[in-house]
């Protein structure tokens, strides 16, 4: 993807010859029928047939659209590689789907990883039939038709997944195969049960509001709305108005160039964070800006081409910034990654339509925003975007604490997964950690027992360990955030309130042969309450307004989800049994003032239900809210 590296896309052939970039290295990795692909040997919860099945399906979130319009601007060699894609998941689709053939996808049973593959073929089929369906025979027809009904046949979870049985049937209904009414109508009602208002969904959890939103139950929602805006246009014209008041808040996650801030789990998926942008080209949401809709979506894919995301082979990998199976989920396999191919959705939509033609608009943030449904804050300064979160909580996907639960989340900082429980292992950053004094097995929150957001701060009250309860206020503060935590405990403990991580050298630049090397021992300023790291690229920093000892960690390599190796400022403390007032502030910036912040430590104070703040020549008043607990003195 060299090539690629300080280019953008200013067009649909551009975002085509970019897709079959991608996914070209992947060919050799096809099996001889074409009906699997065999993208790495990781593993995966749902063993390794459906892992390849998985990996043969998510391609086509980036071939159904191209398939689906002319492209009359590419290459002669390029149209004839899209020719070549489609006899390849011909075959391929005519082999899986085929009971005697040794490529046979397999029969489903409830709740089957296979039904998140349907999707794919579903709306691929839905885009173009003249590709993928009226090439089939009549005996091949009827083998897909029956693969694919086994769907209405199943257990399917209550959440986001219910929309893949949608699209199923909405496809069945496109082509003229019978089709599921009462399932269509079982399905629809899970989904309107997860609808919280204001464009907001939760994704089958009520206290989950994550990038699934977007990119999942939106995405799908909005691909229904089109397909079926004339045989359903009551609900297809609810789907898009909720697609519309969604985006109104949703932009905010991101930068003005479209880097996302990562939060939540299934950050693999990288670029298809902005499919959300393209879906709703695609059904044709009113009062679309369709130049900041493509800005978002475009400069969300482009960034990621800058980072090392591809093997050597040229394959996505599982990670985030870089190839990193610590943070990945147990329903991350080796072709997981390319699902993020869902934002090339934009492929659908013509030379001519305005998402390609509208002139390029940088979004307009509010300095500060409360979006009230997901319990987030978010704060934009100089380019960096931060999520103040509270009241999040998710279960059983791995490094959910780490993923749903901390302080802040940073579009340029990223956020750390532990791979072990000391302080360098932990890699705690922008969290509050305890352990037993001296056992150095640290744990953060796993749950929030009362919050309260508000467009000043976030409160939250919870429980570090049994006989350990917190209750905290964060304040964003500039480039400063404050965080003042009320701590009781029954017994003597080692706490832990780490800032933001920031990466201890920069990366090995090709052209030059240069390389930074880490961190020099001049470059960290440091005294008893406070220490900054003020390097080339950033300045991240921690001081403690009540006493408590300033400490630079080195974290374990592979920990933080955008840099390989980063170091992370901390205030440590002992705490005896007894009520306890922590107060810390923390500094991140990469702008050409961070030095000039740096000098200009706030100062806080706090009275029962008061706190004052300043800073410089400003001051702020805020009221703490009761939320219902005795921890303070």
């Amino acid at each position: 993807m060299e090539k690629w590296k300080g280019r953008t896309i200013q067009s649909r052939a551009d975002a085509a010859e970019l897709l079959l970039d991608m996914i070209r290295p992947l060919k050799p990795y096809y099996s001889k029928g074409n009906a699997w692909l065999h993208a790495g040997d990781s593993g995966v919860h749902y063993g390794e047939k459906s892992s390849r099945m998985e990996g043969f399906a998510r391609v086509l979130w980036g071939l159904g659209p191209l398939w689906s319009q002319e492209s009359p601007a590419l290459s002669k060699e390029l149209k004839e590689e899209a020719e070549e894609w489609k006899q390849r998941y011909l075959s391929g689709i005519i082999h899986g789907t085929d009971p005697s053939h040794e490529e046979y996808w397999g029969d489903l049973v409830d709740y089957d990883q296979k039904m998140v593959e349907m999707a794919a073929l579903a709306v691929a089929v839905s885009l173009s039939p003249k590709t993928l369906w009226e090439p089939l025979n009549t005996e091949q027809k009827k083998r897909f038709f029956c693969w694919m009904n086994q769907i209405n046949d199943h257990g399917v979870h209550p959440n986001n997944w219910r929309f893949f049985r949608i699209l199923v049937n909405t496809m069945f209904r496109m082509i003229g195969c019978p089709w599921s009414k009462e399932r269509m109508e079982e399905d629809r009602a899970v989904i309107e049960g997860c609808y919280e208002g204001d464009g907001w969904y939760h994704d089958g959890n009520k206290g989950q509001l994550d990038y699934y939103i977007p990119f999942a139950i939106h995405f799908y929602g909005l691909l229904y709305a089109k397909f079926m805006v004339k045989e359903d246009p009551e609900y297809s014209y609810i789907l898009k108005e909720r697609g519309r008041k969604f985006a109104d808040d949703f932009i905010y996650w991101f930068d003005k160039d479209g880097r996302e801030i990562p939060y939540g789990r299934s950050l693999t998926y990288r670029f298809a964070h902005g499919a959300f942008f393209s879906a709703a080209a695609f059904a044709g949401v009113e009062s679309i800006d369709y130049g900041v809709f493509r800005r978002l979506a475009v400069g969300n894919l482009m960034q990621w081409i800058s980072h090392p995301i591809f093997n050597h082979a040229g394959i996505l990998s599982i990670g985030y910034g870089y190839p990193n199976l610590f943070m990945s989920e147990r329903y991350n396999g080796p072709g997981s990654p390319y699902w993020g191919l869902k934002t090339f959705f934009m492929l659908a939509l013509s030379d001519s339509h305005p998402f390609w033609t509208a002139p390029d608009r940088f979004p307009v943030f509010e300095p500060i925003r409360l979006l009230t449904h997901p319990h987030m804050l978010v704060v934009h300064e100089n380019d960096h975007a931060e999520a103040f979160v509270a009241g999040q909580h998710c279960q059983n996907h791995g490094c959910v604490s780490e993923k749903y639960e901390k302080f802040v989340y940073s579009n340029q900082f990223g956020f750390s997964v532990s791979r072990g429980h000391r302080l360098q292992d932990g890699a705690f950053d922008n969290t509050l950690a305890a352990s037993l004094a001296g056992d150095e097995h640290y744990r953060m929150k796993y749950g929030t027992n009362h919050f309260r957001v508000t467009e000043q701060a976030v409160f939250l009250d919870y429980a570090l360990m049994p006989g350990v309860e917190a209750e905290s206020a964060i304040i964003p503060l500039g480039p400063w955030h404050i965080r003042i935590h009320h701590i009781s405990t029954d017994k003597e403990i080692d706490t832990a309130d780490g800032g933001f991580s920031i990466e201890a050298e920069t990366c090995f630049e090709v052209q030059s042969g240069a390389l930074s090397g880490k961190y020099r021992p001049d470059q960290i300023k440091q005294d008893q309450n406070s220490i900054f790291a003020c390097l080339p690229w950033g300045i991240s920093g921690a001081a403690a307004l009540t006493d408590g000892e300033a400490k630079l960690i080195d974290t374990f390599p592979n920990t933080n989800l955008l840099y390989n190796l980063a170091v992370l400022p901390t205030i440590c403390r002992r705490l005896k049994p007894g009520c306890h007032l922590l107060i810390d502030c923390f500094l991140a910036d990469r702008t050409d003032q961070a030095e000039r912040y740096m000098k200009c430590i706030p100062q806080v104070e706090t009275a029962e239900r008061t706190i004052r703040i300043r800073i410089g020549e400003e001051e702020r008043l805020i009221q703490w809210p009761d939320l219902n607990r005795r921890i303070r003195k």
